[in-house]
């Protein structure tokens, strides 16, 4: 009786060291020692009644008994194990469709390239709507993970006005919330409803700009009735400014030259004619290793045909039809594979577009190619009629495969040394509009081209955190398809599952 207690004392000393150990660590020490002594105990216990233990322990019910106590500890030891590898070595996984709760690949790549320290403020009062101040919280120890480079703290600029104006937070700042990063080059404050409608690209645009990284400026030249970033070119801008490009408006008929940090022109749908200085600056700023995006619909103004031919690119009066793939059920909605891909990515479809006719002889130093092209089956059609189907005409359309959109890269006596000329022509500007930039891989089509005249030869890794709206984009084979099993595919299912019961049961 005497040493079932002491064995009883020794159990429940073991059990409340442990909780001291875990609930409180400050005593960890004394947890311990009374860890200790409950070993002591027990030890005691086993050499006071030591034959009665033996005895008990070679017995078939003391050896199931062991081997099971010895298997629950094995278990415990592998849970505790996985959890102590776990505390310092963390993953976490994001099965959403759009990876809305993970960085983007770009900002990755940004804080590993990070080697200067970068303070970060977050500046709220409880005054906030507290779904701002938990996403900048949960973002920002997200951005933590990435770069032991980053200091966050949290500013009430109610409690402490005096750091507030420190840090330059201005009175919209303290009224709306903001986070403000101040690093070697300059400080940059992104407020509240930056935060909820930019949310990343804000926060990494932030980093750059305090840490002197320069980012590449895209130009939507306007104007001539072109799509613009704050219109029909909104999704597009949005795309490259999640990629880190800078995007912005260029008027070239008030601006005296073309910016030095241009990376990349764009020209999206002119339906007005280009005044001959505008073309003069364009082709200065081609000339000297220039970087330009054209983006046509069917039938564009004489003038920029003209020029463009300069370019070793002819382009057609009709539009394309392609009656073996197109996106249904528009047979002038060409609908692109991957394999009439130059950048390998499937299904971009085009509503409405120019044919491009890419020139056979070039000069030397001259690269000139297809990047989307249609089947053999299509057509450039000068005379479509709306609400006919239209129909080839030997005489008068000009027989597929049609290039659709080019690529041309060329080395100038006037440009650096190493530094091509690069232009990307598309015979269509609505397939990156905002009703069609989200749907099939028409994003990705935009925002490679962008990156191969302003970046490199790489396609980029599109992230973008929207819940679009997308549109399904069918073949024909694939409507036809959708369209018969609708039909009958269920009446079939049932009568099949009924003649199968009739069978079974006659």
């Amino acid at each position: 009786m005497q040493t079932a207690l002491i064995a009883l004392l020794g159990m429940t000393s073991l059990l409340l060291g442990w909780i001291l150990m875990v609930i409180l660590p400050g005593i960890r020490l004394f947890a311990w020692g009374v860890l200790a002594f409950g070993g002591l105990l027990i030890a005691v216990a086993v050499l006071i009644d030591f034959r009665r233990v033996q005895s008990a322990l070679i017995s078939p019910r003391g050896k199931f008994g062991v081997s099971t106590t010895v298997m629950v500890c094995l278990f415990a030891g592998i849970l505790v194990l996985v959890n102590a590898i776990s505390v310092s070595h963390s993953h976490r996984f994001d099965f959403t469709g759009l990876a809305q709760f993970t960085l983007t690949s770009q900002t990755k790549e940004v804080l590993a390239r990070l080697d200067t320290p970068v303070e970060i403020v977050r500046v709220f009062t409880p005054k906030i709507p507290v779904t701002v101040r938990h996403y900048a919280q949960h973002l920002l120890a997200e951005y933590r993970n990435y770069s032991d480079h980053l200091t966050v703290r949290e500013l009430d600029p109610d409690v402490h006005p005096d750091q507030a104006r420190r840090y330059g937070v201005s009175r919209y700042g303290a009224q709306y919330g903001s986070v403000v990063f101040r690093g070697e080059k300059g400080k940059r404050q992104v407020f509240g409803p930056q935060i909820t409608a930019e949310a990343e690209h804000a926060f990494t645009s932030a980093i750059l700009e305090v840490t002197g990284t320069v980012q590449k400026q895209v130009y939507f030249l306007t104007g001539h009735g072109d799509n613009g970033i704050r219109g029909s070119y909104s999704q597009a801008a949005s795309g490259l400014r999640d990629n880190l490009f800078q995007a912005e408006s260029l008027d070239l008929a008030a601006a005296p030259r073309i910016p030095e940090d241009a990376a990349v022109l764009v020209l999206a749908g002119p339906q007005q004619p280009l005044s001959r200085r505008e073309l003069a600056l364009i082709q200065r700023y081609l000339e000297t290793g220039g970087r330009l995006f054209v983006l046509l619909n069917p039938n564009p103004p004489q003038a920029l045909r003209q020029w463009l031919s300069a370019w070793w690119i002819d382009v057609p009066d009709g539009v394309v039809i392609d009656p073996a793939s197109y996106a249904a059920p528009h047979q002038d909605h060409p609908l692109i594979p991957k394999t009439r891909n130059t950048f390998g990515l499937a299904d971009t479809y085009f509503p409405g577009a120019a044919g491009l006719i890419p020139r056979q002889q070039l000069p030397e130093n001259t690269e000139l190619a297809a990047l989307v092209w249609t089947s053999p089956e299509s057509w450039i059609d000068t005379h479509v009629a709306p609400g006919k189907a239209p129909v080839f005409d030997a005489n008068a359309d000009l027989k597929g495969p049609i290039a659709i959109g080019a690529l041309l890269s060329t080395q100038l006596p006037g440009a650096e040394a190493g530094r091509e000329t690069r232009l990307v022509v598309m015979g269509d500007a609505d397939f990156a509009s905002n009703p069609h930039f989200h749907n099939g891989r028409n994003s990705d089509l935009f925002l490679s081209a962008v990156h191969w005249l302003g970046a490199g030869d790489d396609l980029i890794s599109i992230d973008r955190k929207v819940l679009a709206t997308r549109r399904l984009v069918l073949s024909p084979e694939e409507a036809r398809f959708l369209n018969l099993s609708s039909i009958g595919l269920l009446p079939f299912l049932l009568l099949a599952t009924g003649g199968y019961v009739w069978w079974r049961r006659r």
